[in-house]
């Protein structure tokens, strides 16, 4: 299966590393998605490895440790240092995959890397965030930990997730933090009142997921699709009849302008995300190489003004229905406060 030209590069904020234009998100290779073939997950990290991706995001909570291994097979006699892996921590859950909530006191931060570099069999995670905020433990402290791990060579860079504008600040004036994944699409925008401002001003760069709205803005989503029971979409509010209805129609507008460019919905769609800054590294969450594929042709999308026009005329600002997650998980992103 050929891939398009190797993506370019571009640096998470003013301290993180150099990395390739867009990552791949390998959640759904283990976890929430429903099943996922092992061997195409592992085919799929390869492909996107040979076209030139070279951040690779999961979290120990993906499959609890599953993602983590999946990688370290995929990465097998590749050059280590030649990828970027970001490593989120912090989420507790239970036998079942029930969430428990968020743990990141520094004995927990210091404990959880230990797992994590075990079952990734290397020596240093490039990038290390908490998934949410611990209400229950100061930032400052859960970042000085991770300062602990960098300082002794196992954690290069700091990284945030789901963080609010004054959140930013705090971490920030503990060490620098590289980036603040988050997410960010046509479909969720609400990171540029006040969130993305506060990153640019702290020269902190921001790791987009969703960019595809977890498949909505895919071009290929059906209102009669089946979903597994592990398929967590089937209880996200975006998913759920009217709003399922209402969103699916933003695709078919935003499919007029993508029919126009020659280009498929879901290479507009983060062609966009990619075109609001070069601070902006969007995640791409493929699990199969043919969806990898189309992705990656999003690099070949050139967007002019009157696109972006288009683009928003077809998808304004807070044209969504239903908010991202479902009420608990809401309830706990700092980020939306």
């Amino acid at each position: 299966m050929t891939s398009p030209a190797r993506p370019a590069q571009r640096t998470l904020g003013t301290s993180g590393p150099l990395t390739s234009t867009v990552g791949l998100g390998c959640m759904g290779m283990s976890d929430l998605y429903g099943p996922a073939d092992e061997a195409e997950s592992i085919a799929t990290v390869h492909a996107a490895l040979d076209a030139g991706i070279t951040l690779l995001d999961t979290g120990d909570f993906y499959g609890m440790g599953h993602n983590e291994l999946l990688i370290h097979e995929a990465l097998r006699g590749r050059d280590r240092e030649s990828v970027q892996i970001s490593v989120k921590f912090g989420a507790q859950r239970d036998p079942a995959g029930q969430w428990l909530g968020y743990t990141t006191t520094p004995a927990a931060t210091k404990t959880a890397l230990a797992y994590t570099l075990r079952r990734l069999r290397t020596d240093h995670i490039d990038v290390y965030r908490p998934a949410r905020l611990d209400p229950a433990v100061p930032i400052e402290e859960t970042v000085g930990a991770i300062a602990d791990l960098v300082k002794a060579g196992y954690v290069r860079h700091i990284g945030l997730s789901e963080v609010g504008a004054d959140t930013l600040r705090r971490a920030a004036a503990v060490h620098p933090i590289s980036d603040l994944q988050i997410e960010y699409s046509l479909l969720t925008r609400s990171i540029e009142a006040a969130v993305l401002p506060a990153a640019r001003e702290l020269g902190i760069g921001i790791t987009a997921y969703g960019v595809l709205s977890r498949g909505l803005l895919s071009g290929h989503w059906s209102p009669d699709r089946p979903l597994a029971d592990t398929d967590f979409r089937g209880a996200s509010p975006r998913f759920q009849g009217e709003n399922l209805a209402h969103n699916l129609a933003l695709v078919e507008a935003l499919r007029t302008v993508a029919d126009a460019k020659g280009a498929s919905v879901a290479q507009v769609a983060i062609a966009w995300v990619a075109s609001r800054g070069e601070d902006i590294v969007p995640l791409i969450g493929a699990r199969r190489r043919d969806r990898l594929t189309e992705a990656l042709g999003a690099l070949d999308v050139t967007l002019t003004p009157a696109d972006l026009t288009a683009i928003e005329a077809a998808v304004p600002a807070g044209a969504a229905a239903g908010d991202r997650y479902a009420a608990a998980q809401m309830a706990r992103l700092d980020s939306e406060r």
